[in-house]
């Protein structure tokens, strides 16, 4: 991959300006519109750390499992290995790669770290976003578990893992037609990537490093998501995105709303998805287990350790407009 030199690292000021920016919706919202919400502002201030919590003990054994696979490919593989498994176009390179979650357990927080590696060893970056897309819902655990909640019964099942292969792989069309496939990447990573390929010492010495690289980059991003999707929590009345469940348009738009803010992991995502089924329609259900696992607000800050805030806003769009269309194609002939 080649190497390029941006300028530029996000300023610690930025992540206290958000935080002073959600204490002060915080108090703005008790104050002015204390009906939005039936609990007070401690008690939500408290689920909301419940929930981030639970988002980050929830992720962390399968970032770290990704981390560890990272290693695997950077360091233990042998050269070449990936060429030769995959094939040389690029769109079968893709397609076989966004099936590649199928083998590996790990849900979306793990996949990143994974995809990171594989971009160390020379994968491009629009192949890496097409396996980033698919893998959480190709997984095997999310497919049993997908089953385990909604059987054959609306097809939810086989639209998931369709709708979810066919959005990895137009996105990875979309982006390798990028005319610089560095320019996808943070100059953070880019610089990573330089000092890997040139990291001296015995395997075993350069898996510690890169172990220590790799937490250093996903922790704070994991912990950043999470603590954002417990503020959502706080800050948006859900009740008032399940009032519009019974339209067809705007439930698939709520579901979807909703999707980003939760941060469930991929793997029980389903279950929760299922509790709303008596309310909203199936083309909604599957716009929400479509978006969760690729543009959640966790999964977003993990992917700014490696992508830029450009290439992750084209993928919310992507990701957006391609699950409400597959919503509204189920509602419409399903």
């Amino acid at each position: 991959m080649a190497v390029v030199t941006r300028t530029g690292r996000p300023s610690a000021a930025i992540g206290a300006g958000i935080g002073i920016l959600i204490i002060a919706a915080l108090v703005l919202l008790d104050l002015f519109a204390p009906a939005l919400f039936p609990m007070s502002l401690p008690e939500r201030a408290q689920d909301g750390l419940t929930l981030a919590l639970s988002v980050l003990f929830e992720a962390l054994p399968f970032v770290i499992l990704g981390v560890l696979l990272s290693i695997v490919v950077q360091v233990w593989l042998p050269t070449g290995a990936i060429e030769r498994i995959l094939p040389r176009r690029g769109w079968a390179r893709r397609a076989v790669l966004s099936l590649l979650g199928m083998f590996i357990p790990v849900c979306e927080c793990g996949n990143v770290p994974f995809a990171r590696g594989l971009m160390m060893r020379g994968l491009a970056p629009a192949e890496a976003l097409t396996f980033l897309m698919a893998a959480p819902i190709v997984n095997p655990i999310v497919i049993l578990t997908t089953h385990a909640a909604f059987g054959w019964d609306g097809g939810i099942l086989v639209a998931r893992l369709v709708g979810g292969y066919l959005i990895a792989n137009l996105i990875g069309w979309i982006y390798s037609r990028h005319p610089s496939q560095d320019a996808l990447l943070t100059s953070r990573f880019i610089a990573t990537c330089e000092r890997v390929a040139v990291e001296p010492g015995a395997p075993v010495r350069r898996s510690l490093t890169q172990f220590l690289i790799e937490l250093r980059a996903v922790m704070p991003a994991l912990v950043i998501g999470s603590a954002l999707a417990g503020a959502v929590q706080v800050l948006v009345p859900r009740d008032a995105l399940l009032a519009i469940g019974a339209n067809p348009v705007l439930s698939i738009v709520a579901m979807i709303a909703l999707a980003m803010t939760v941060a469930i992991c991929s793997n029980v995502d389903a279950f929760f998805a299922l509790s709303f089924a008596s309310t909203f329609s199936p083309g909604a259900l599957i716009a929400f287990l479509l978006v969760g696992p690729l543009v959640d607000v966790k999964m977003l800050a993990l992917l700014r350790t490696t992508f830029t805030t450009r290439t992750l806003v084209g993928l919310v769009v992507i990701v957006v407009l391609s699950a409400f269309a597959i919503g509204i194609g189920v509602n419409v002939f399903g």
